[in-house]
């Protein structure tokens, strides 16, 4: 597609349960499980049973699904599925390998290749409530329960800076709770502003 100024990567972070994503007119990256309940203009799964689970969606006949290399050989017949992008640098570490990126991520750096203006982040929380489990789709399959664990953010803050540092003409705009604490790997972006979550 031709790049556009403006878009959203939307995660599925209990911040944003109030927010109504139909307000939303900009060009929209969406993860997993957000397809039950809002249609995105492309969507990342890089886990093969929610792949499965959004090609049964007939509203998302069509739509680009993103996941691993590796998942291809199951998906060889299906002209909607694509690959994700190549990671924009090479590192040594675990979280620098394409197999421990995520969803998220992956959804950040598919929105920064269509070299828009501002990138916003929504449903990005990284944390979870307390020591617990923080998804919108928690209970539900394919999800963890409620009280679970939470799944360890600190790759998701690696590679979410990383991005940032790469995209320097880019605006990232991290939509958040008034009480939200910004990483401390975050905090000497300048392209990168905090603002208060809408509803």
């Amino acid at each position: 597609m031709a790049s556009v100024s403006n878009v959203w990567a939307i995660g599925n972070g209990i911040s944003r349960q109030n927010f109504q994503l139909k307000k939303i007119q900009d060009w929209t990256i969406g993860c997993n499980a957000i397809h039950r309940d809002h249609r995105v203009n492309e969507i990342i799964a890089v886990d093969r049973r929610m792949v499965n689970e959004i090609m049964g969606n007939e509203e998302y006949a069509g739509v680009p699904i993103y996941t691993r290399a590796s998942w291809m050989t199951f998906f060889k017949d299906c002209p909607q599925i694509c690959t994700v992008p190549d990671l924009p640098y090479l590192g040594h570490n675990k979280h620098d390998k394409p197999d421990h990126w995520n969803s998220g991520p992956y959804a950040v750096l598919l929105a920064v290749l269509q070299q828009p203006q501002t990138v916003n982040l929504l449903g990005f929380d990284l944390y979870g409530i307390g020591k617990t489990y923080n998804n919108l789709y928690m209970n539900t399959p394919n999800y963890g329960k409620v009280g679970d664990r939470p799944v360890g953010h600190s790759f998701w803050v690696v590679q979410l800076a990383k991005i940032f540092e790469l995209n320097t003409s880019i605006e990232f705009i991290q939509w958040q709770q008034s009480n939200w604490q910004i990483p401390f790997q975050w905090k000497s972006f300048k392209n990168l502003t905090i603002r208060n979550i809408p509803v």
